[in-house]
């Protein structure tokens, strides 16, 4: 099993950290979804559905907007982890950055962001907790795997960017729900326009999150 990835980072105090676990598979999405609903404190964590994530600067980007807005006072939604999944939108419409970014009763590939608010927080507790909670298999929060698992076709229609970096996904294979299909037959050619793609729209949406971050 991948281990819970604890990260720092840069102009965020070191105290501040960042612990993040990917899962697929995952059979309980419902019963997650109900406890932040409920404001379970047990589950303040930033749920994320995977497939809506480009990549890990995409994700780590709303994590650094969200706890600078924590560290100064200026939080727009209930907590820092709901801020994370608000942080993804370009608008400010926080419900539906929560729908649109958050985990919903189908999601099978989950992205679970814990910030170190509290001294009790760290990485044993989390990693306990979410290996009780969470009934799916976790994996590395990585690139590769993220590409394995996001919906270039969906995520280019919430952040409406249609034509960007389209030049870049000529040869690659997707299924039919927008995944990437895995393949050894995929040739160099397709793997860097596919990689050039994944650049052009990270780009763009980050673009798209400061601007809304700016407003």
């Amino acid at each position: 099993m991948a281990a819970l990835q604890t990260l720092h980072l840069a102009h965020l105090p070191p105290d501040l950290a960042v612990h993040v676990a990917l899962y697929t598979d995952v059979r309980n999405a419902s019963f997650l979804r109900d406890q932040l609903l409920q404001g379970n404190p047990d589950f303040e964590y930033a749920l994320v559905d995977a497939s809506v994530i480009l990549s890990t600067t995409h994700a780590l980007a709303a994590v650094f907007r969200a706890a600078n807005d924590h560290l100064k006072g200026r939080l727009k939604s209930r907590n820092v982890h709901s801020e994370i999944v608000f942080s993804l939108g370009a608008n400010n419409n926080i419900a539906q950055s929560l729908r649109t970014f958050g985990i919903t009763p189908t999601t099978t590939n989950l992205l679970a962001i814990k910030l170190s608010t509290d001294p009790s927080i760290t990485s044993s507790t989390i990693s306990e907790h979410l290996s009780a909670s969470i009934q799916g298999i976790q994996v590395e929060f990585n690139d590769a795997k993220l590409a394995g698992l996001n919906n270039i076709a969906k995520i280019r229609k919430l952040y409406k960017l249609g034509g960007v970096g389209e030049e870049g996904s000529k040869g690659k294979r997707r299924r039919k729900d927008g995944t990437v299909e895995s393949s050894g037959l995929v040739d160099g050619t397709a793997a860097k326009d596919a990689e050039r793609e994944r650049r052009e729209l990270e780009v763009a949406i980050l673009g798209l999150m400061a601007l809304r971050g700016a407003v």
